[in-house]
């Protein structure tokens, strides 16, 4: 999968994605900031969430309270998204730094306002992935999609992942508990497992809405290859997603430890050049465990296996020596040489 010039696979670092979402409660400007510190922390891509209210929800929506807010999700959404001028100017500002600009769109309507700005991606919320008709209209665009599957199972996921398929498009499935924190009782660190086996064509990642890194950083072991966490600027801000939202030094501490996980992953097991010299002194020495007389034929307790490992017979080496003779008369914790045996 690649998105603008970045690809991600299982044998790339981890795409880490500060999602900035609505945390910048509708102002710009803390947004461009927020960009801004994501960018000094080394970050390669930020999400945003682009919601046109009125093509994203019905009245009945007023109706409704988000648990982790205190107004209803329409208000929320008013209130905290940018207007098209304000994304435009955000994602000018994001790419003038380097970064990659993705974004959520939450309805039709803000799918074709991000396609007029030519995002390199979509990102599909777990929210979406089984609305249909929204994933279709998305995936016609051409574009890669990355789509979070909270609340999904591998069962109900197959029609949401058949549309991306037939559109021929990349696509990646984020791993994800929809809990705002998600508590380890509840998050699914197998899912990205399962996902990989229930899916071989996606990219498989990990949206993480826990508190702290340690859920996101254990899933790099399992296979994840995108990583994205809500992020803000201070987690002293007022806002639904705050709480679960890492802060620009713990951006850069996911991105630091998932790249040194990924670079472990990547090793095989063996005994590596920088360890010999451990392994000269770390292992043992075949040596005798008691003064020996020329012609002693050997037995288990005449011999033991002792550090240093700079003796000729090594520790493993210990049941070839039972049952030789001895040449020559050794003292006890010699080390033994193939040489002071018979043929």
């Amino acid at each position: 999968m690649k998105i603008g010039n970045r690809e991600i696979s299982p044998s790339h670092p981890p795409l880490v994605i500060a999602e900035i979402g609505i945390n910048h409660g509708g102002d710009l400007e803390v947004a461009k900031n927020m960009v801004r510190l994501a960018a000094l922390s080394g970050c390669e891509c930020v999400k945003h969430q682009t919601h046109i209210v009125e093509d994203e929800m019905t009245d009945e929506a007023k109706q409704i309270f988000p648990p982790n807010a205190d107004v209803s999700i329409w208000d929320v959404m008013a209130e905290c998204a940018l207007s098209r001028e304000d994304e435009a100017e955000l994602k000018r500002y994001t790419e003038e730094l380097g970064l990659i600009y993705i974004s959520t769109p939450f309805s039709r309507a803000a799918a074709d306002f991000l396609e007029t700005l030519d995002v390199p991606a979509y990102k599909i919320g777990s929210g979406e992935a089984d609305n249909l008709p929204l994933i279709r209209h998305i995936a016609r665009k051409g574009k890669p999609v990355i789509m979070s599957t909270g609340m999904q199972t591998i069962e109900t996921l197959q029609e949401s992942v058949q549309i991306l398929e037939d559109a021929g498009i990349e696509y990646a499935l984020l791993e994800c508990t929809n809990l705002y924190p998600s508590p380890p009782e509840i998050v699914s660190l197998q899912g990205v497992t399962d996902l990989k086996a229930a899916f071989p064509n996606a990219v498989v990642g990990f949206s993480d809405h826990s508190i702290g890194p340690e859920m996101a950083l254990a899933s790099v072991a399992l296979g994840a290859s995108i990583l994205e966490r809500h992020y803000t600027d201070t987690r002293y801000r007022k806002g639904p997603d705050i709480i679960n939202s890492m802060d620009p030094a713990e951006l850069r501490f996911l991105i630091d430890r998932s790249r040194e996980i990924h670079t472990a992953l990547m090793n095989p097991k063996q005994r590596t050049g920088p360890e010999e010299d451990v392994y000269r002194f770390a292992r043992a020495s075949v040596v005798a465990d008691a003064d020996l007389a020329a012609g002693q034929v050997i037995t288990e307790s005449d011999i033991w296996a002792r550090r240093p490992g700079s003796g000729e017979i090594a520790g493993f080496e210990f049941d070839k020596v039972v049952g030789k003779t001895l040449k020559v008369a050794v003292t006890r914790n010699q080390q033994l040489k193939w040489s002071d045996f018979e043929n």
